[in-house]
């Protein structure tokens, strides 16, 4: 759709209040949508792709653009990705305007430096560069710069996935299974699946797939004792409580009391009899001290960059430093090791991040292990194998967008081998 002035006027008044991104974009953009309510569905659709638009192509734009400024942002975004020409802008800009978006529309962006071409910061660049290739960073940038499909949950306690596929395809709604998770479906561009009669009856969740393959390495059976915890909304919860068949005990844990509040109206839409949701206040609450040694599963969802989510948080890049980054591992740390506390001998406990930074992956396992010599790496391709799901990428789940379509998700899987005291 082309803008209407309005909508131009209204992008470049969102684009001033969300740059400075003092707070999450999303977060942002839904303050700002509230003390706007004069938009229309229309206007927000607009507004919001386009904040997301310069926010994917940020380094790019600001390249190009002499004296940066929000309108200057919003015009060079919709020339060179909205697919607008200058014809069709000729009504919205004026004649110097014109101008100078023709001359920046002729540039060529395949010489530009990598970290403009990849849009990542200079400092996440040369992280990168220590263990892939100039070529494979571009490749990743360029699949992070792309908007990530819808992708749902089934929700098997209520409803059979080809019954969901049916459901939509007869509303209308594009879907396809996924290529991986046995309970995921695929839509084809942004249906407003949360009116939709599935999502209101609980029948499926909006849950990208990769998340979605946490569950399935975990495969947590009926009647086991099972915590999720950093369980946040509880997308992945609700998930282990289907594969669980609602018997047993599933834990949920948070320090967010808001986030643990936004699950409570998915349980309830769930159909899940077996979930207790309880707030913590640090990792070694002494809610978590009691169930030391007591526990068959656990899943670690552990907080970090999110930098496998930027087709989605695209303003994350400016939110982390190597600072922050360096303070998440210490975090990391100090959660894996006391969720590894629940585990009774012979327990899987499965750590995870949407990270693709060896810091927040890789190197929090193997000082784990070296610290923690009773507990054993489990290979995720094997885990994978046993649920009948085709994907191998080695020891570690590794998934990425170029290659799976998913968000960039890192996961490992530890058994605790002997009896050991808890620490």
């Amino acid at each position: 759709m082309h803008p209407t002035p309005a909508q131009l006027d209204a992008a470049v008044i969102a684009t001033r209040t969300v740059l400075p991104l003092a707070y999450p974009a999303d977060t942002i953009l839904r303050r700002f949508f509230q003390d706007n309510p004069k938009y229309g569905a229309q206007d927000r659709a607009f507004v919001a792709e386009t904040i997301f638009g310069i926010l994917r192509h940020r380094f790019l734009l600001e390249n190009l653009i002499e004296r940066i400024t929000p309108r200057a942002l919003v015009l060079v975004y919709l020339v060179k990705f909205y697919g607008m020409n200058l014809r069709e802008l000729a009504s919205l800009v004026s004649e110097t305007e014109a101008k100078w978006l023709s001359r920046i529309k002729a540039i060529k962006t395949d010489s530009l430096p990598l970290f403009i071409q990849a849009e990542f910061p200079i400092w996440l660049v040369e992280k990168l560069q220590t263990f892939m290739s100039d070529n494979d960073i571009l490749e990743l940038g360029l699949s992070l710069q792309k908007p990530a499909p819808l992708d749902l949950r089934v929700n098997t306690l209520l409803c059979k996935r080809s019954e969901a596929l049916e459901i939509l395809q007869h509303d209308g709604i594009k879907a396809q299974e996924t290529p991986y998770s046995p309970c995921g479906i695929r839509l084809t561009g942004k249906p407003a699946i949360n009116r939709h009669e599935l999502f209101l009856a609980g029948k499926v969740e909006v849950q990208d797939e990769g998340s979605q393959l946490l569950g399935y390495l975990l495969a947590p059976k009926r009647g086991e004792m099972v915590v999720d915890f950093c369980a946040g909304a509880g997308g992945k919860t609700l998930h282990l409580g289907a594969l669980m068949h609602s018997k047993g005990r599933l834990y949920a844990f948070d320090t967010s009391e808001k986030r643990l509040n936004n699950l409570k109206p998915r349980f309830k839409r769930s159909g899940l009899s077996n979930l207790h949701i309880q707030r913590i206040a640090h990792e070694n609450d002494s809610k978590i001290r009691k169930l030391y040694g007591k526990i068959d599963r656990v899943l670690v969802d552990a907080p970090c960059s999110g930098f496998g989510t930027l087709r989605r948080n695209p303003d994350l890049k400016w939110r982390q430093s190597p600072q922050s980054i360096e303070e998440l591992q210490i975090k990391q740390s100090a959660i894996l090791a006391a969720a590894a506390n629940l585990l009774k001998p012979g327990g899987l406990l499965v750590y995870a991040t949407c990270s693709f930074l060896p810091e927040e992956n890789q190197a929090v396992i193997d000082n784990f292990l070296t610290t923690h010599p009773q507990y054993a790496s489990v290979s995720c391709a094997e885990l994978l194998s046993l649920q009948r799901i085709p994907l191998d990428t080695g020891e570690f789940m590794q998934l990425s967008p170029q290659r799976h379509q998913t968000d960039g998700f890192f996961a490992a899987a530890l058994t605790l081998t002997k009896e050991a005291k808890a620490d």
